[in-house]
């Protein structure tokens, strides 16, 4: 595991999420953007399986996200 950011989820178990996203070898920032934001509100883990077709600090992957990935569990994978 790559990176790991601070989990916050809704469950009400502390660091088990109900649900995980798993998106493999995502290209498009701003929909994994919008999937981070989704799984922060939903309480979510997102598991990202390298390679990746931006960076983690890319700026329409941030906009998208609107600084919710401090609250979701993301995980990057080197692969699946």
């Amino acid at each position: 595991m790559a990176g790991t950011v601070k989990t916050h989820n809704l469950s009400g178990r502390e660091n088990i999420p109900l649900f995980r996203v798993v998106l493999h070898e995502p290209q498009i920032p701003p929909n994994t953007g919008n999937i981070i934001r989704l799984c922060a509100n939903t309480g979510c883990a997102l598991h990202l399986i390298e390679p990746l077709g931006f960076t983690l600090n890319e700026p329409k992957l941030r906009r998208a996200g609107l600084d919710y990935a401090e609250l979701s569990a993301v995980t990057v994978h080197p692969d699946f």
